[in-house]
């Protein structure tokens, strides 16, 4: 019944992909989730290009549009990105609220509370600003979190050339930052056990150098298992072979593709609106 099991949670497309490390989880697979990871930092660093090369309201909000609309074809799970991305309607409120207040008063008066002085001109650049950040965050942070770290250490070593060593240390340092808490929160509660930690500010103090101390002695031990560990697998030594193949499909076409349209889209109506307004130039 296991392997049945296990046959099953190969093949089925509704199984969830969790990763305590993602800020939003992947529940399900799709084309867009199983491209290569150097097509998703391709495809969110064009939509960025298409939002951010003028401060306007209709190339922001084509590619803003374009990014909502994908969101289900990520395969992530939507109810907790509403959840944990409130700060970016909020973050991007604040700045709309300060360009408004800063902008060049311009058209017609909307407020004139004392200090506060909205126009139609001001308005519309906030609103502008407000948009652009949405398409400038949400493509980044939705597809970074579809990209499992494994896959993209395979596609930076395969595909880009980039040191075996330095990308696999990295990733094996991501990968261990939870375990480096866990640890601490540990090592705090067998002091506070042992009556070492607590007591007056300077006690404290010395109890926290003491405990930093001890967690460096066994980060320095575990580094070491690790460069033995890689050292053992060859990593950085040539004619090495990969478990795991990184490569790109039809689908990571299509993808690149798509996002170069909207690009297209977007700063094609804009010039057709004439709202274009280049931050160089």
């Amino acid at each position: 019944m296991s392997k049945g099991l296990d046959v099953y949670s190969r093949h089925s497309p509704e199984v969830a992909v969790q990763d305590p490390g993602q800020l939003i989880p992947v529940v399900r697979s799709t084309a867009l989730g199983r491209c290569n990871p150097l097509t998703k930092i391709a495809v969110a660093l064009i939509l960025m290009v298409g939002a951010l090369l003028s401060i306007d309201l209709v190339s922001a909000g084509v590619v803003l549009l374009a990014a909502l609309l994908a969101l289900p074809a990520t395969g992530l799970d939507l109810v907790a990105a509403a959840k944990r991305l409130w700060f970016l309607p909020a973050g991007a409120l604040l700045a709309a609220w300060g360009t408004a207040l800063l902008a060049e008063k311009t058209g017609d008066v909307v407020v004139d509370v004392g200090p506060v002085l909205f126009t139609t001109g001001s308005l519309a650049a906030a609103a502008a600003i407000f948009v652009r950040a949405l398409a400038l965050a949400i493509p980044l942070i939705v597809l970074a979190s579809t990209i499992d770290p494994r896959d993209l250490a395979d596609s930076l070593i395969q595909h880009l050339r980039l040191p075996e060593v330095v990308v696999v240390s990295v990733l094996a340092a991501s990968r261990l930052l939870g375990l480096l808490v866990s640890e601490w929160q540990v090592l705090a509660m067998a002091r506070r056990a042992r009556g070492v930690a607590g007591g007056t500010l300077l006690r404290r103090t010395g109890s926290l150098f003491s405990g930093v101390f001890v967690l460096l002695v066994v980060s320095i031990r575990r580094a070491t298992t690790l460069a033995m560990a890689m050292e053992g697998r060859a990593f950085g030594r040539p004619g090495r072979t990969w478990r795991r193949r990184s490569s790109f499909a039809t689908r990571d076409v299509v993808a690149v593709l798509l996002s170069l349209a909207v690009g297209g889209i977007a700063i094609g109506a804009a010039h057709v609106l004439g709202v274009w307004n280049p931050i160089i130039g």
